[in-house]
């Protein structure tokens, strides 16, 4: 089973885009991230379409996921536990029945948290403890499960081009790569990691300046993996090929493959 992640910015923009790679690259499942528009304003039947079922968690203009699967959805849930009060669409979980039983998707739009020393930090780091609380209490379940999506973390040195230039910013600080390290810490595995070593692969490339050009990106798109999945990982590749099209989203997608 393939399954991708793909932070699309903007699902009309890039509407073209996803239809392409969709039909070229074929993942049975696709976590798409910051689609920027309402429920209803997803261009649901495009999908359809291309033999996708789909579940969407939106918000007009702004962050928003959604979830493609060729399976269908045995369960769906919107929202991140542990604040009733957020109404940021950033969370959607899903339950799919395979071959071996089910499969528990989790598609995130983590927070940037920029500017450091802000309300917005503090709301990341908050975020990221109440992602970790709900995953312990699912790792319960003793199940294969993928978290995917747009961390916006920045794991390591070795997952940015330069460093010393991102010491202050939200993504990089060590309050937040402390979080993820406790969630990995929880017993997941990064399915880039366990297939691959080499620095500098990036899954971001701002548009200014010609970062990708120069290859001055980031690794923030990730897919961690319960212990029963990671038992099951054989592949995770980045696919950088959407970067070059024109209007492309500023990442590419990343995608592993699992024997279910």
């Amino acid at each position: 089973m393939k399954i991708a992640t793909w932070n699309i910015n903007g699902i009309k923009a890039r509407i073209d885009a996803a239809q392409t790679w969709l039909r070229s690259a074929s993942p049975d499942i696709a976590c798409l991230q910051e689609i920027k528009c309402a429920d209803e304003a997803f261009p649901t039947q495009v999908f359809e379409d291309l033999g996708y079922n789909v579940a969407v968690h939106g918000q007009k203009g702004f962050n928003g996921v959604a979830l493609l699967s060729k399976l269908p959805f045995d369960e769906v849930r919107p929202r991140l536990a542990g604040d009733p009060d957020d109404v940021q669409a950033r969370y959607l979980e899903a339950v799919i029945s395979v071959p071996s039983g089910v499969l528990r998707l989790i598609n995130i739009y983590l927070p940037n948290g920029n500017p450091y020393g802000t309300e917005k930090f503090v709301y990341k780091l908050a975020w990221m403890t109440r992602l970790k609380d709900h995953i312990k209490t699912l790792l319960a379940n003793e199940e294969p499960m993928v978290i995917a999506g747009d961390f916006n973390v920045i794991p390591a040195p070795e997952d940015v081009y330069n460093p010393s230039t991102w010491m202050d910013d939200a993504l990089f600080r060590p309050e937040t790569r402390a979080h993820f390290q406790a969630l990995l810490n929880l017993g997941l595995t990064c399915a880039f990691r366990a297939c691959h070593d080499e620095p500098h692969r990036y899954t971001f490339w701002d548009y200014q300046a010609g970062a990708f050009q120069k290859n001055q990106g980031l690794r923030i798109d990730h897919l961690l993996l319960s212990p029963q999945a990671a038992d099951r990982l054989q592949a995770c590749e980045i696919d950088p090929g959407p970067r070059s099209w024109e209007k492309p989203s500023d990442h590419v997608p990343i995608f592993i493959e699992l024997a279910v």
